[in-house]
């Protein structure tokens, strides 16, 4: 999230009084931002950490901290939030602003701001290119890189060079998005407020949002409403509107302080299953269904499906599509690729749905970088339906996340079987998050892997390894007699860091090969597999876990965007390893142990 919400001055359009609306990804964002200045101050590691937990403890939650404080909530019983941190997300929340960001704005050359919003490069990175080679811009980065003398700055070299060059040239194609979950904030509070205008019937955000892409560009929102109802009014008088772009009738489009642009649309209920349809997208997907019209006679637009003047469908969208003989697609699979030829051959899936999954195989303590308990994570579990939990603590490589060593893993393990003694509707399994490290070797000794339920391996460093060499790193990794799931599999961070370079192919079939398994990571800066390789996996027989990777109790509810991340590679419950009962499961983990 780095560089992309800083909280600008609000803009009040004319005639509204509102006070400021803050959101918990307006906070992380800040708390992001200051823990960036900190850090190129040289200031104490400790303290720098102290905020970026905060930013991720804050930006977790799914509850908005505003409404936690509106409610009188001690914000200090939130892990990692002292008294210190309390107040200035007090003062961020009540004000839209945070005296210590601006403080540390001023002390810090503007120079290196404008380099912090590029992904990929760190306060570090970005201090010693900026004393290193004087740069003060993007522009002269990019000089700076097309030259050559990038490479030459200890502890960068040629392909961090090209990877700049790339990251310059992708933001400079960008029109800014907002990730999924971020977006999802903004949504979902903007449609109940809509919700609320008398006369309102059905209020849908639609878009990419609605297809459940990874990052949202802005936000469409259809509304049915009576001739009478003042909902537009009520939209454009939205506290947290910064400018008002248009306005009309049936139509208005407002831009939010966060800088997410919103179009909401006023359509009749003869038209809405067409209008929805026609603003869902994808773009590509939809020119297919209405070239599909025009070869049968028929004009598709976001008004109905015509023939001649008549209309004769677009009240629902499973209309649109019958109307050209087609059964409904789903929206996660309107991308125009392939999801109509398996319409009209009635091959589309059935995709799997959240209330599918038995399990979560992928899950953090306050024993390493998690912040609950192994009853509390367990109990949070239960309560969102789930039958059992893995428990996969990060291994003694990662020094940063506190890793555990042979003995506190044995330490946790013994924890799991009392807790599991004592828990009622919920199993703990016994597992690790273990490292692998460059040589494809696993961090933790094999006789002890072999007495975990599972074992999840991940690539944590050496992102940089060429091609031949991760791919070769991870195959062996994935060779392990005790490999169970490969986590994260690109390594990728949405808008922070492109995937690693493998041979994705390659590690589907051998996963196939092997008869292990790949994971869907559901955390909103991850979600990774890419939906195209999920696809691929699905097709190749490979059974995909999707995860949480809950780090607090909060974070199961990313298991939705995880599901959603699935349903674009067109997964259906059988394609996923935690729909299985306990006893399946355990038989499909017993074979790659």
């Amino acid at each position: 999230m780095r560089g992309q919400r800083v909280i600008p001055p609000p803009h009040t359009p004319r005639g509204v009084k509102r006070a400021p609306a803050v959101h918990n990804a307006d906070v992380a964002a800040v708390f992001e931002e200051i823990a960036d200045l900190l850090e190129i101050e040289n200031a104490n590691p400790f303290r720098v950490r102290a905020y970026r937990t905060a930013a991720r403890v804050i930006g977790d939650l799914n509850r908005e901290v505003s409404d936690l404080l509106a409610q009188g909530a001690d914000l200090t019983e939130l892990p990692g939030i002292g008294a210190d941190l309390a107040g200035k997300i007090q003062e961020i929340v009540s004000s839209g602003a945070s005296a210590m960001l601006v403080k540390l704005r001023k002390h810090t050359p503007p120079a290196l701001i404008e380099l912090l919003k590029l992904p990929g490069l760190g306060p570090k990175k970005v201090k010693v290119l900026y004393q290193e080679l004087d740069i003060h811009s993007l522009d002269q980065l990019a000089r700076a890189a097309r030259d050559g003398r990038i490479r030459n700055v200890h502890g960068f070299g040629a392909k961090t060079e090209a990877k700049i060059l790339e990251a310059i040239a992708a933001q400079a194609g960008s029109t800014g998005r907002f990730k999924l979950a971020a977006a999802a904030q903004y949504a979902e509070r903007l449609v109940a407020y809509l919700k609320a205008a008398p006369g309102v019937g059905r209020v849908i955000v639609a878009g990419s949002y609605r297809r459940c892409k990874e990052t949202v560009g802005d936000l469409d929102i259809l509304v049915t409403a009576s001739r009478s109802s003042p909902v537009m009014e009520r939209f454009v008088s939205y506290d947290e509107v910064a400018d008002i772009l248009a306005q009309g009738e049936t139509r208005a489009t407002i831009l939010l302080r966060s800088k997410l642009q919103v179009d909401v649309r006023v359509v009749a209920e003869e038209s809405y299953g067409a209008a929805l349809h026609y603003f869902t997208g994808s773009k590509s997907h939809n020119i297919a269904v209405r070239k599909m019209g025009q070869e049968m006679g028929l004009k598709i637009n976001e008004y109905g499906v015509f023939r001649g003047r008549q209309r004769i469908a677009g009240e629902t969208e499973e209309s649109v599509y019958g109307a050209v003989g087609l059964p409904y697609i789903e929206p996660e699979l309107r991308e125009n690729r392939g999801e109509l030829e398996a319409a009209r051959g009635r091959r589309l899936p059935k995709l799997v749905n959240l209330s599918d999954l038995r399990g979560d195989l992928h899950a953090h303590t306050k024993a390493t970088d998690g912040h609950n308990s192994l009853r509390e994570m367990a109990e949070a579990a239960k309560a969102r339906g789930l039958e059992y939990l893995a428990i996969t603590e990060h291994s003694r490589r990662l020094t940063v996340a506190h890793g555990l060593t042979p003995q506190r893993l044995l330490a946790q393990m013994d924890e799991i079987d009392r807790l599991n003694a004592e828990l009622k509707g919920i199993i703990l399994l016994k597992g690790i998050e273990v490292d692998i490290l460059e040589d494809g070797a696993l961090d933790l000794p094999d006789d002890l892997l072999g007495r975990l339920d599972l074992v999840v391996a991940a690539v944590h460093s050496r992102f940089e390894l060429s091609r031949e060499k991760q791919t070769a790193r991870i195959l062996k990794a994935m060779d392990h007699a005790h490999f169970s799931i490969l986590a994260h599999p690109s390594g990728r961070l949405i808008e922070q860091r492109e995937p690693y370079d493998v041979d994705m192919t390659r590690l589907i079939r051998h996963a196939r090969e092997r008869g292990c398994f790949l994971e869907v990571n559901a955390q909103p800066d991850r979600l990774d597999l890419l939906d195209i390789y999920i696809q691929m996996a699905k097709e190749e027989g490979v059974l995909l876990a999707v995860n949480s990777d809950a780090h607090s109790a909060h974070q199961f509810d990313y298991l939705s965007f995880g599901v959603g991340q699935a349903r674009r590679g067109w997964l259906e419950k059988n394609d996923v390893l935690n729909t299985r009962p306990l006893k399946e499961l355990r038989a499909l983990l017993a074979r790659t142990l």
